[in-house]
């Protein structure tokens, strides 16, 4: 059995990082495909040193363009090394452009596709997202859906339930396995920030940051919960945002501690001591709920309706006084909330289930 992995960006290294172990422990012939969607140092490369997993056998290097671009070179790139390597199986993770080019590439030629993650809806087809979502699960033989209400959704469209395998969420793996490599990071040292005594914040998605009047509707909320509650912002820049800040001549309010992109670990590290963590990110919005940090999410849904569920997450959109308002509600939030991604154990369930069937 040859399995190939195919992953693009920091979410996918993480969320894959189990079950490239699990395929170590056992091992099992596999290789990874990294298209190149993220591709400095600090958002990728970066990530497989410190997450101690080897480096991809290919590297597409496709970088940034439109949806169409990224996605096109990806298929043909990816078409040639599944021609070549010829695995029995294509993994993909998530919702991003690698994840559709992975699972429409490996289809055509008949190939069966595992899509982890499987089922997530935000029923807000706009975000770029959840188009790739949707075709992917489509194209899928084998469904990982995180959670029975992911495997719902699938059901609701029709997927047959025999291709539907509820196994938890990779994410929880990865946040147990990565807490103890991030036990003597210093980050919290290197940017004089104490735990509990900072937030933190995320801002990348396109729908927030492509749209000036909504990135500085965004900024403004971020500032009067900075001065409510005389706090640090710690805000590590994605390079989208930088560049549309940049583009649009918004300028930051003061109150918002910029640092460039941060590795997996040192970011893992401030979630975890954080006050409150303000974001658009469905990942963080996860991480956030396992590691019982309040989470405001700067948007009007999410896919990740769980988080919400068990209290560890609320939905702030992008107006100024709302943002300040949720932020209120969930600062003495008790973190008392139980963890709705399951036990860590999703790599092992998925690689069973390949076993098994393959």
């Amino acid at each position: 059995m040859k399995i190939a992995i195919i992953l693009g960006t920091r979410p996918e290294i993480i969320k894959m990082a189990p079950i490239i172990r699990e395929l170590e422990r056992r091992t099992i012939d596999y290789f990874i495909l990294h298209t190149g969607q993220h591709y400095s140092y600090n958002m990728d490369r970066i990530f497989f040193e410190q997450l101690k997993l080897p480096q991809p056998k290919y590297n597409l290097r496709v970088g940034s363009g439109t949806h169409a671009e990224q996605t096109g070179k990806m298929l043909i790139g990816i078409e040639k090394v599944l021609m070549k390597e010829k695995p029995d199986i294509v993994l993909v993770q998530g919702d991003t452009n690698t994840t559709l080019a992975g699972a429409l590439a490996a289809a055509k030629i008949h190939i069966p596709v595992g899509h982890v993650e499987a089922g997530l809806r935000s029923f807000d087809r706009e975000m770029p997202e959840e188009i790739n979502r949707i075709l992917t699960d489509h194209l899928s033989d084998y469904l990982f859906a995180p959670t029975e209400k992911a495997k719902q959704n699938l059901l609701n469209e029709g997927i047959p339930e025999e291709k539907i395998h509820v196994t938890g969420n990779t994410i929880v793996d990865a946040v147990y396995q990565h807490l103890e490599l991030a036990k003597n990071n210093n980050i919290l040292e290197r940017l004089n920030v104490k735990p509990n005594e900072y937030m933190l914040l995320t801002l990348h998605r396109q729908e927030n940051v492509d749209r000036k009047q909504r990135l500085k509707s965004i900024l403004k909320g971020i500032e009067l919960v900075a001065k409510e509650f005389e706090t640090k912002i710690i805000y590590p820049i994605h390079p989208r945002t930088q560049k549309r800040i940049k583009e649009f001549k918004i300028e930051v309010p003061k109150e918002i501690h910029l640092t460039p992109p941060l590795d997996y670990l040192s970011f893992l590290k401030l979630e975890a001591n954080a006050q409150l963590i303000l974001t658009d990110s469905g990942g963080v919005q996860e991480e956030a709920c396992i590691l019982k940090v309040p989470c405001v999410t700067l948007r009007y849904n999410t896919e990740r309706p769980e988080t919400i569920e068990v209290g560890a997450n609320t939905l702030a959109g992008a107006e100024p006084q709302t943002i300040l308002k949720k932020a209120r509600e969930m600062i003495n939030k008790e973190r008392n909330w139980k963890n709705p991604f399951g036990d860590g154990k999703a790599a092992q369930r998925i690689v069973n289930i390949i076993n098994r069937t393959l």
